[in-house]
């Protein structure tokens, strides 16, 4: 379905409103036998289209059965602490409210004629100090007479930091204070990277033990029936049947399609019988330059560097820096360029810090790596990099 949403400022979108609907009342019913209640992880590579989801489909169909949605995006700004985005986001939601402020407030003995004021409540209220995120929570189930959807879009960044971590936890007391006494809360996370993301429930030390992680289903031929209806202004329509092995192609990439179709519009010279096949050399081309974008700055690696990137990708979740076995790994990617002492616990440690900063490798506060982008693994492999590790 085809229309503008209110609550997302893109456009014309296209809308998964049944899966939306559908979602949303899994994640609201109450069971005795569902782990859902401990939250839910929905896991979707880069640029399929899960943010416009969880934005303009996802929330309101949550807002329409009742429940107050706060969503987060910890990539919204990367420099920011994960931890205190979150925060913000419920004090930003706490603070709409004149009358959750002044409640609030008054349970915590802060009196006074500005009691109401949101810059008094900033600063007298702020979570973490005078209230804590489930007093927070609890009061805006209370005011909304409903239960809360907390959505944290990229949630895997949550666990590069203690503050991050400590959110978390925040988070796992808040849900249970609330399931227990109040209208509910539920946590929903989304993440680019299964493996990053499995990191926040797999573990009995993590706040999510347990909670279910599946996979978002990818846009599918609806969405590419909806493209080539809305793809106007060219020489003659294009069919889904030619684009729909394009697109999966493509990863399911709605950016790539667009890229080309944009490109076809500007050529003027282009005549209706060609439409087609110009169009599929332009995804075809767009596929292979992002591949060429990132195998420019592999190539551009020191042999340490590439070494470890290497090793990381072909290990995955099973990767650990330092073993004697991943060591002896490095080595053989390395082969005959290792120089004496190249092969040190300190130099892996300098070539994992520079992955990071290059945006290729992604760390947890725990000291875990993996691969800032698990298709960057995939690209590796079919090219050969990752043959004997």
């Amino acid at each position: 379905m085809a229309a503008t949403s209110p609550l997302f400022d893109g456009g014309q979108i296209f809308h998964r409103k049944a899966l939306a609907e559908r979602l949303a009342r899994q994640v609201l019913h109450i069971s005795p036998t569902s782990a859902s209640s401990s939250g839910l992880f929905l896991a979707a590579p880069r640029r399929t289209g899960k943010t416009t989801f969880m934005r303009a489909d996802f929330a309101p169909a949550l807002e329409t059965l009742g429940a107050r949605v706060i969503y987060v995006d910890l990539w919204a700004d990367r420099k920011a602490d994960p931890g205190e985005v979150i925060v913000a986001a419920i004090r930003t939601e706490l603070t709409k409210s004149e009358f959750v402020v002044t409640k609030v407030a008054k349970s915590l003995g802060i009196t006074g004629a500005k009691i109401g004021s949101v810059d008094l409540s900033l600063d007298r209220v702020g979570l973490g100090k005078d209230v804590s995120l489930v007093q927070a929570l609890a009061a805006l189930s209370d005011d909304a007479n409903g239960p809360i959807v907390l959505i944290i879009d990229e949630a895997q960044q949550a666990i590069t930091t203690q503050t991050g971590n400590d959110a978390m936890f925040s988070l796992k007391a808040a849900r249970d204070e609330l399931n227990a006494a109040h209208f509910g809360l539920r946590v929903v996370c989304t993440g680019s990277n299964r493996d990053k993301l499995a990191m926040l429930r797999s573990s009995k030390d993590q706040a999510f033990f347990g909670a279910p992680l599946i996979d978002f289903p990818p846009l599918d031929e609806g969405y590419v029936k909806w493209f080539c209806d809305n793809t106007t202004e060219l020489p003659a329509k294009l069919s889904p049947e030619v684009v729909t092995p394009l697109f999966r192609e493509a990863g399911n990439r709605p950016e790539i399609l667009g890229a080309a179709a944009d490109q076809l519009r500007f050529d003027l010279a282009l005549q209706p019988g060609d439409v087609e096949r110009r169009f599929s050399q332009l995804v075809e081309e767009q596929i292979a330059q992002a591949n060429d974008d990132f195998l420019e700055v592999f190539h551009s690696l020191t042999p340490i560097q590439s070494a470890v990137l290497r090793v990381l990708a072909a290990a995955g979740r099973r990767y650990a820096p330092f073993e004697s076995r991943t060591m002896e790994k490095y080595g053989v990617a390395l082969g005959g360029e290792a120089g004496d002492g190249e092969l040190s616990s300190a130099n892996v440690q300098q070539a994992l810090a520079a992955l990071q900063e290059k945006g290729l490798v992604w760390r947890a506060s725990r000291g875990v790596y993996a691969m800032e982008d698990h298709s960057l693994s995939d690209l590796l492999r079919r090219e050969g990099y990752l043959e004997g590790l």
